[in-house]
Parts: C-alpha cells; structure tokens; sequence
C-alpha cells in the first residue's frame, strides 16, 4: 500500500473518533439521583432522604395539577388571542415544584419566564403572571413581597443578578439562601459562566437550578455541551449534581440539600434537573419541526404528576375524593384566571414613559411629548371625519 492511499485510508477512521467523541457523552448519560421511579416506585439514595407526611406528599401533588391547569389555560388563552405569547413549563412541574417548596420564606428567587410552578409555590397569583404576557404590565407583582423576582426575557441575566444578590446577602451577614433558575439554552451564555466564576470566588450562598429539558427551542443539548452540564461545576470549583428532573421528591431533597449548605457558608451548588419540555418552547413555536413523536412519548411515560398519583394510589395516601376534590379546584382555578384576564383594562399609553427615571429625564420628556402629540393625532382625524 503507497503513502498516499494509506494516508486516505486513514482520513474516514480520524472522522468516525471524531464523531463518536462527540456523542458519547450524551449516549452514556451519567447516574442521577431519583427517589421515585417512573412507575410510582420508591427507592432510596445514600447521599438524599426525605420524610414527607401523607398530607405533605398530597400537597406537591396538588401543586403540580393546578399549575398545570394553570399553564393549560394561559396557553388556551394566547390561542384565542388574549395573549401575545406564552412560554409552557408542560412537563417540568416537578422541578420547579420539588424546589420551590424546598426554600424558605426568606430565601430569594430569580426566575426565567418560565417558572409559573415556583411563582406559585411563592404566593404569586397566577393571574399576575398573565399580565406581561397580555401586554398591560411589566411584571405585576412587587418581587419583595414574596422575594420572587420578576420574570427575566434576556436569557441567562438573572444569574449574574442572583449571583450579586447572595454577595449582599453574604455581606450583611444573613443566613437566606439565594436560588437563579435558567435552562440548558442559557447555560452557554457568558452571563452563566461569570456568574459561576464570581459565586466560587466570593463562596456566594446561591444555588444554580438548570431544568436541562434539552431543548433551547429548537438547538438539542448536545449542541451546547460536550459532558453533562452538572460537571461544569467541577472547573469553577463547586458542586454540581444531576437530579431526576420529573421527580418530585428527588428535586425537593436535592434542593433543600444544595440551599442548606448556602446557608451554612459552604458556597454555591450547581443543580440540572434533567426533565423534558413536552411542550412548544413558545406558543411562536412548532416542536414539530425539530423533534419526533417518539421521543415525546418516551418522555410522557415518566410524567411527574402520574408517577406520584401512582404512589399515593399505591400506598392508600389519597382516595377518590381527593382527586375530585381537585379536579373541581382544578377547574375553578382555569375559570379564575380565564374571566380575570379577560377583565385586565388596557394601560394608559403615556405610562410607557414612567418609571424609567427617578428624577426625570429631559430626552424622556421630549419624546413624552411627541408619542401625546402622535397619540393626538388620530382624535383630530377622528374628528374631521365626522
């Protein structure tokens, strides 16, 4: 064999490495911690346990059907028009609500656009959620009144936001706890990976809450790592761990591990609950396009709220009255926030211009002017057609 053809020979060996590094790890996907098992089971893990009452289990289910009925209805009502957009946590209730019940009161959150199942363990009402998404409000809700931040658009700022909060909170000598939610997509963002940098340099009590449901709209995980995200931690210098993101429990004792030990000084914690986002990204969006049937099946097999039915019908926790019970809650709850939105007045026009400074703003005033003049523009046209 001559040079050249070994040399050729070899070229599609080189490339196939190539490929299969790439892959690997995603294939090989790593242990995670799991205490309820896709078909309702319950198991043990040497590093997490959690003791929950009857009533205490009964009431992470309870959380998760109605703000899935929640985010039921405010898809619904993007579909009929009543607003512009809607981000669904279909499919990730069990993180956001195993975490959410794992704070404190005093602990503080910094969400993405997506965490309707913390809002709600935070005393949020869900009506306040819709009025951004309709476009009459910039939020609704005071963040200090339930220590739950307004929704963040910009993807991954809340992290560094966070990340300066828990400074502070370090500094004043507090023993909260801080908690910045973000998802696989923003993980790449630099924000991210400041935010982790100054956290491990000033041992910040923040707590880092990746729902990895592998999809950033339509990019897979693997086009935004080469090993599971939880390992990111380890080159920063602080923990990381990969929970069962559709367990309830797992994600409750995980959380409330990683934000006991902010609070005892030890530094942030890294924690990616690895879920899956049944739903589109955005009402703007056709999963269809990027992703199979198939795998959307696989991952309805190991829904949260089913799985925990499962083991409270199992172990005689609940009874029939209780699911209808609930149900009948359920759809009180969507009558509530279906006849509230609907009710929501349009914002006076001129708001736009409010709040933007403290001490007001010469350039702020003379395009005040302009949009009054603009805005009165049409009641003069109005008038001459009369």
């Amino acid at each position: 064999m001559t040079v050249e053809s070994t040399a050729a020979a070899r070229k599609p060996r080189r490339a196939s490495k190539r490929t299969s590094a790439a892959k690997k790890p995603q294939s090989a996907e790593p242990q995670l911690v799991q205490l309820l098992t896709p078909e309702g089971e319950r198991v043990e893990h040497p590093d997490y346990s959690i003791d929950l009452s009857a009533e205490e289990l009964r009431g992470l289910y309870r959380d998760m059907v109605l703000t899935r009925r929640f985010d039921a209805e405010a898809t619904a009502l993007q579909r009929q028009g009543e607003l512009g957009l809607w981000a669904s946590l279909l499919g990730q209730e069990a993180a956001q609500i195993g975490s959410g019940r794992a704070l404190r009161d005093d602990d503080y959150v910094f969400p993405t656009y997506r965490e309707h199942g913390v809002a709600w363990c935070r005393g949020v009402d869900p009506t306040n959620l819709l009025g951004m998404f309709r476009g009459v409000n910039h939020g609704g809700w005071d963040p200090n009144s339930n220590n739950f931040h307004l929704y963040t658009i910009v993807i991954g700022s809340q992290t560094l936001h966070a990340t300066g909060y828990a400074m502070g909170v370090a500094k004043d000598g507090a023993d909260s706890a801080v908690i910045a939610y973000f998802g696989d997509g923003a993980s790449s963002q630099g924000d991210v990976a400041e935010s982790f940098t100054f956290s491990a340099v000033y041992n910040a009590p923040v707590v880092f809450f990746c729902q990895n449901n592998q999809w950033a709209i339509s990019e897979p995980t693997e086009r935004q790592t080469r090993v599971p995200l939880y390992q990111r931690a380890q080159g920063y210098g602080f923990p990381g761990v990969r929970v069962d993101g559709n367990d309830v429990l797992a994600c409750l004792a995980v959380t409330r591990s990683a934000l006991e030990r902010a609070r005892r000084g030890e530094g942030p914690t890294l924690v990616e609950a690895f879920t899956y986002r049944m739903g589109a990204h955005t009402t703007s969006d056709d999963p269809t396009k990027y992703r199979a049937d198939e795998e959307r099946a696989a991952w309805e097999a190991k829904d949260p709220i089913l799985r925990l039915r499962a083991y409270l019908e199992k172990e005689g926790l609940a009874d029939d009255a209780f699911f209808t019970a609930l149900d009948e809650e359920s759809e009180t709850l969507g009558k509530r926030v279906r006849e509230a939105v609907r009710a929501m007045p349009d914002p006076d026009p001129m708001a736009l211009f409010e709040h933007g400074y403290a001490d007001g703003n010469s350039l702020v005033d003379e395009e005040r002017a302009q949009f009054a003049a603009y805005q009165a523009s049409f009641v003069d046209s109005a008038e001459e057609g009369k």
